[in-house]
């Protein structure tokens, strides 16, 4: 039987079309200016201060920006030897890791003070609070749970994309349950849950990039109570605002 004229009309119509456009995975809200020299390593966001640990040997700082305009309002060095990497808030301290000097250092948040250092085992590259437990990277596909309090390792889980082990995971940020994290030498962050290591979603911010030799993204600063980020990179001129659409799913 022939399909009725108007059955055919309609399926050369939508042939023709033009597809739907569909949103990019990262919406730019906001550009706010950044340091170049930092060599940003964690970034958080907690009462209206962004906190961000930058890195490298004999430049290694704390600082407390304002999240609007990006000026440092108080900044602390790292001893000269100490590489330091990522930071997160736990209550009126933050603590902040190093790469590879096997130390992590506790601050007075309002001061940024050094209040105590303890010690762990490998390397460190990102950390954040959960609300109940530290989460720790360091570099290969592992994540580290820790007392928040004496920094003890208390468990760990193997982060897996598509069934493979997902290494490199950097800069880590805990919101509502979830990891979201930095994959070093790319464009890329995941959204990891922790109570199996599955990445659940994957975002390419490779449009944010700026032009010329900059060094990876490196970054990110949930803002609470809204669905919206601050990322940035590693002497990056420019901390974006952005919120995520869609889930990324792998």
């Amino acid at each position: 039987m022939r399909s009725p004229i108007w059955l055919v009309l309609v399926a050369v119509l939508a042939a023709c079309s033009t597809p739907q456009e569909t949103k990019p995975q990262v919406e730019v809200l906001q550009k706010i200016p950044h340091d170049t020299s930092a060599f940003t390593q964690g970034l958080e966001l907690v009462d209206g201060v962004l906190y961000e640990g930058t890195g490298l040997e004999g430049e290694s700082t704390m600082r407390a920006l304002d999240p609007s305009t990006g000026d440092v309002q108080k900044k602390v060095d790292l001893p000269p030897e100490y590489f330091g990497e990522g930071i997160t808030v736990v209550g009126d301290t933050i603590w902040q890791i190093t790469w590879q000097n096997g130390v992590a250092i506790e601050r007075d948040r309002k001061t940024l003070n050094e209040l105590r250092r303890v010690s762990y085992e490998g390397e460190g590259w990102g950390i954040c609070d959960d609300g109940k437990q530290l989460i720790m990277s360091d570099g290969t596909a592992k994540l580290t749970f820790r007392d928040p309090k004496s920094f003890k390792e208390t468990g760990s889980v193997q982060v897996t994309r598509a069934g493979q082990p997902l290494a490199q995971l950097n800069e880590l940020e805990c919101v509502a349950g979830k990891v979201w994290s930095n994959v070093w030498k790319t464009d890329e962050i995941v959204r990891i849950d922790p109570a199996n290591g599955q990445v659940i979603g994957t975002y390419d911010l490779s449009s944010l990039k700026p032009q010329g030799d900059v060094d990876v993204l490196n970054g990110i600063a949930h803002i609470p109570g809204t669905d919206e980020f601050l990322v940035t990179g590693k002497n990056w001129p420019t901390i974006f605002r952005v919120r995520f659409n869609g889930m990324g799913q792998d």
